[in-house]
């Protein structure tokens, strides 16, 4: 699979599913549908041990489809998993803390960047990356205009790359894309029918090669 090196890519969240394998079935075939950059994994409402069971199954499926697996908020179950990063939406503090324990060995990003303050104290920290909106902040096509705006600014001044939630409509990748965001992070716009999912994933990616800016060397 070629990467689009020069363009906004994708990142999907995966869905909130309780049985382990049905998830895993339904974020398998979501990756065989083009081009992945990561797929961060919430613990929605799991236990501790349950979550773990699911990174477990979810984790090597990420890694085989040439995506990073990124495992939200629990570094025991990153670790225990093999994932290759920990996404935490905590405040800079604790990113900061993270960034310290296990960077450079697992990529460390995230923040909860509700504002421009809160998101150059999180870039003093030095994450990975930084994610602008909630992952489960997808209630509306569009993404919230906060987000966008937050990416914008972030995007045309400061070198770390930054995730911008996306909406439910899969065109709402594009206007990530127009504001120079690195990446578009997408959940029920993929996975709202998970039989579509992986012709979703193809076609967010043919709209992104054909529409989306390419940032310059």
């Amino acid at each position: 699979m070629t990467e689009p090196e020069n363009r906004c890519r994708l990142v999907l969240i995966a869905p909130e599913i309780a049985d382990a394998d049905e998830r895993a079935s339904i974020v398998a075939d979501a990756l065989k549908g083009g081009d992945v950059a990561s797929v961060i994994v919430p613990q929605y409402g799991l236990d501790d041990g349950t979550f773990q069971k699911h990174a477990e199954k979810l984790v090597p499926l990420i890694q085989d489809a040439g995506a990073a697996a990124l495992i939200a908020g629990d570094s025991r179950v990153a670790g225990r998993a093999k994932a290759d990063g920990l996404h935490l939406s905590g405040n800079a503090e604790a990113l900061s803390e993270a960034i310290e324990k296990h960077a450079p060995k697992l990529i460390v990003g995230g923040g909860n960047a509700a504002d421009r303050h809160k998101a150059l104290e999180i870039g003093e920290a030095r994450p990975d990356y930084i994610f602008f909106g909630k992952l489960d902040g997808d209630i509306k096509p569009e993404a919230h205009p906060k987000n966008l705006a937050l990416g914008e600014w972030w995007a045309s001044m400061i070198e770390i790359p930054c995730i911008v939630m996306g909406g439910t409509d899969p065109a709402s990748a594009l206007a990530v894309a127009e504001t120079g965001a690195e990446f578009v992070a997408l959940r029920l716009a993929v996975f709202g029918e998970p039989s579509r999912a992986p012709s979703i994933v193809a076609e967010v990616n043919a709209l992104l090669d054909e529409k989306a800016p390419r940032f310059e060397d």
